[in-house]
């Protein structure tokens, strides 16, 4: 049992796309779809008590690498702050989870689920362990419940992004990687990945050189979000008898879904 918690894994390498990623993958997605069902059958009180379950566990799973990660003394500021997206959005679910907070759920939505499908296709910080490793299972856990988390709190609790929810979420993510530039430099860190390539191998490895591979992000992270907006786009505009209507606004945080 040990060996699956030790820093140095000796154990098999991880296979992209092998067996065991394509099962957890499709575990992922059919808890996606099951949503479509549990919908119709989850009163208010269930659906709260599913919201504190992936609260609590996501926030356990991530403090779960915290001390695994200081117990084998390589916890350090320049690594480990939640500073990288996914890491502030876990956080901040569970709060969004507690109080169904519309404007966090704006973040899940587009940042969560596209940092975080990009995180599951492709786990390369995790890709030196294989399953049931800690690390790679506490990866997959991570973000597949950023996943879950976006997909439940559109399916079952109402939720959906607005056209106004793509701009501010784009303007807001730029504005937030302005201060973690700069505090790459003061502490030597590469929140982001905008002070450089991770060292490890990634999808920006097929990018340009820095800088100019972040302008090439700006244009896949707008693509992304904008193909997770077609969907409503897609409603919005059946719904509407004229073109030029605006989509229709969100629910408030605390109404039922329709």
């Amino acid at each position: 049992m040990r060996q699956y918690f030790d820093l140095v894994y000796n154990g098999p390498t991880f296979e992209l796309f092998g067996r065991a990623h394509l099962l957890a993958l499709a575990i992922i997605t059919l808890c996606c779809f099951s949503y479509l069902y549990f919908r119709n059958v989850w009163s208010e009180k269930e659906r709260r008590t599913i919201r504190w379950i992936f609260a609590i566990a996501i926030i356990v799973n991530e403090s779960a690498l915290h001390i695994w990660s200081a117990y084998w003394g390589i916890w350090n500021i320049q690594t480990m702050l939640p500073l990288h997206m996914c890491a502030v959005l876990i956080w901040l679910s569970s709060y969004m989870l507690i109080t169904k907070n519309y404007s966090i759920y704006e973040f899940v939505y587009f940042m969560g689920l596209g940092g975080a499908m990009q995180a599951v296709l492709t786990p390369a910080d995790a890709a030196a362990y294989n399953f049931p490793h800690f690390r790679i299972m506490q990866t997959f856990i991570a973000h597949g419940l950023l996943i879950n988390i976006a997909i439940y709190m559109t399916v079952v609790e109402g939720f959906r992004p607005t056209l106004q929810s793509f701009k501010r979420v784009f303007i807001w993510t730029n504005i937030y990687m302005i201060p973690v530039f700069f505090l790459n430099l003061a502490i030597g860190s590469n929140y982001l990945f905008v002070a450089g390539k991770p060292d490890f191998p990634t999808l920006l490895d097929m990018l340009a050189p820095w800088p100019w591979y972040i302008f090439e992000i700006e244009a896949i992270a707008f693509s992304i979000f904008f193909i997770l907006y077609i969907p409503f786009l897609i409603k919005d505009w059946k719904q509407s008898p004229q073109a030029d209507r605006q989509p229709a606004q969100p629910q408030s945080a605390f109404s039922p879904p329709s």
